[in-house]
This record gives C-alpha cells, structure tokens and sequence, in this order.
C-alpha cells in the first residue's frame, strides 16, 4: 500500500533524509508550515510506515567493523519453518547489518560489517549450521556509490 503523498510531504521525507537530527522548527521553516503543521506531517508519514525510523548514520569501518562483505547464501531446504529458522538466527548476529531476500540462483543477500577477518569467518561458518547450503562471499573494497536518499514524488492516491 503506498501512502498519498503531496508536495509538502516530499519536501519534508527529502530534508529528514538528509538530516534526521533537524529540530522541527527548523524542518517547518524550511517547509513553509508552522511548527505545529510541521509536526503532525511528521507523525502522520510515521504512523503510515513512510517514515520507519531516524537513525544515525555510522561509517562501520570507523567504528570498529571494518571488514564489510556481501554475502550470498543459498537455502538447503525452503518451508516456512526454515526459512523462518534462518531469518531469526541472521537476525540475531550482530555482524549482519542487513538481510535481503533475492532472486537469481541465491535466495538471500547479507551485508556483514565485522571487526576482523576471525570475525567474519565466524559468521561464515555459522551459516550453514542455521540451513545455508552454499555461501558466496565477496569483500566490500571501497564504495563507489554511497547509500542516497529515497527519491520522493507526490502520490495521488491511496493504492
């Protein structure tokens, strides 16, 4: 379901992405509305799922992880008690900083930041102890393109 969204709204998804920390009555000036207004767009775009979040963005290799690897890994069995099993278990290691679902011959992506090549390893070789058949990894060497904001456009309705 994707929220109707207006100009307004856009603007305000665009500055929070770029400054989450941005105190509202800034975020308002820079809007046009009151800080009131402002606010209850806001919790609105929250209480939608547009908004899932403010969070800090942390450079991993400055803060310890710098060891980051996509992982690729390939399921040995598919139920929704495994695949369940497996979402729970990769949730609880610190190491993932995200797991994705895909298509292709693979049927999940990782992005694993860890502290050491020990580290890494040790989540390697977890996996296939939680249902991982195959596991391909390839190590981040540098960002050509950095996370960007989600791009934003008014929605007319509600679908």
């Amino acid at each position: 379901m994707v929220a109707a969204l207006d100009d307004i709204d856009c603007v305000i998804l665009d500055v929070l992405q770029l400054d989450g920390a941005l105190p509202n009555v800034e975020l308002a000036r820079r809007v046009g509305l009151s800080p009131a207004a402002t606010l209850r767009r806001v919790q609105r775009l929250k209480d939608t799922g547009v908004i899932t979040g403010i969070h800090a963005a942390v450079d991993p290799g400055r803060a310890g992880a710098g060891v980051e690897a996509f992982v690729l890994v390939t399921l040995a069995e598919h139920s929704e008690v495994s695949d369940e099993r497996f979402a729970e278990e990769v949730a609880a290691l610190p190491a993932v900083l995200r797991a994705d679902a895909v298509t292709g011959p693979d049927d999940v992506l990782l992005h694993v930041a860890a502290g050491s090549t020990r580290e890494l390893q040790d989540v390697l070789k977890h996996l296939p102890r939680i249902g991982a058949r195959r596991v391909t990894t390839l190590l981040r060497l540098d960002a050509v393109k950095g996370p960007s904001p989600v791009p934003t456009r008014p929605q007319a309705s509600v679908r």
